[in-house]
């Protein structure tokens, strides 16, 4: 598996698959193990997708600072990684958390970013916040499902800050388009990949600047894609066109019926539309 050191010296293990010019990928979670991004629903076949353990998950190493795990800190990691490759300018993919990583990368560096693509985008680096009332309104697309009526009151108390741990555990089927036995695994093996002590660092204090990335966003004059699921309670298609809009040129792609994960709802239509776009 290759490796390489970031700048404080942890090693960084990341995984290389299919062929073509790379697209390197950035795990959400926050700190999930990339392995669940896989090949992106077969988007490999015409990309080489170069998927970054973050420090402390999958097979890259613990750092000696936990404060690093911080996600503007992680920036640094993801320059690395673009000068082991050997690449004047990356093609950057981001996913849900993962995208904030992204968007403060193409903050900090806007000259190494040529296209970059936010997939079912967290939107906390870019100061975007969600309304309840569409978390709900992208949920009720679900009810006619035999797991709605629980599922929805979980939401609702979320929406209205009396969610718990429990309670969010309760709005899983919202994140999937699909609630069967495969959605099930794989989030189940997604809450065993994810480093927690990470995550509780990636988003805190000092992490965003919020007016600082969207004023970089307003000159930013490459390529960009945002893409969201119709049915994504996490992030709703008004907040994905809310973030489209804050470039001078992003276009807007939604999944009909999709939900956190588009690449498990219609693989075809991503490799379309994501490898459509890069080319």
């Amino acid at each position: 598996m290759p490796t390489l050191s970031a700048p404080d010296g942890t090693l960084l293990a990341y995984h290389a698959s299919g062929s073509g010019d790379p697209l390197i990928c950035l795990p959400g979670g926050p700190m999930q193990d990339s392995a669940y991004l896989g090949d992106l629903g077969g988007l490999d076949a015409g990309r080489t997708l170069i998927r970054l353990d973050l420090r402390g998950t999958g097979a890259s190493a613990v750092p000696e600072d936990p404060a690093s795990y911080r996600c503007d800190r992680l920036v640094e990691d993801v320059e690395a990684l673009r000068a082991h490759l050997g690449l004047d300018t990356v093609d950057l993919l981001g996913h849900s958390a993962g995208a904030n990583l992204a968007a403060l990368y193409t903050a900090r560096y806007p000259e190494r970013v040529a296209r970059l693509v936010l997939l079912a985008p967290g939107t906390a680096a870019v100061g975007l916040e969600t309304a309840g009332e569409e978390r709900l309104a992208a949920a009720r697309l679900r009810a006619g499902e035999p797991w709605f009526a629980e599922a929805y009151a979980a939401l609702e108390d979320l929406t209205s800050g009396r969610g718990t741990a429990e309670t969010f555990a309760a709005v899983a089927p919202f994140f999937h388009g699909t609630w069967d036995g495969a959605a099930r695994e794989r989030h189940a093996d997604s809450n065993r990949r994810r480093n927690g002590e990470a995550a509780g660092v990636y988003a805190s204090e000092g992490a965003f600047e919020p007016e600082a990335t969207r004023a970089v966003f307003a000159e930013f004059d490459r390529p960009v894609l945002v893409v969201a699921g119709e049915g994504d309670a996490n992030t709703p298609v008004p907040t994905a066109t809310a973030y489209a809009g804050l470039f001078p040129k992003a276009d807007l792609a939604v999944l009909a019926g999709a939900g956190h994960f588009p690449w498990h709802d219609d693989a075809e239509w991503v490799v379309k539309t994501i490898g459509g776009f890069l080319e």
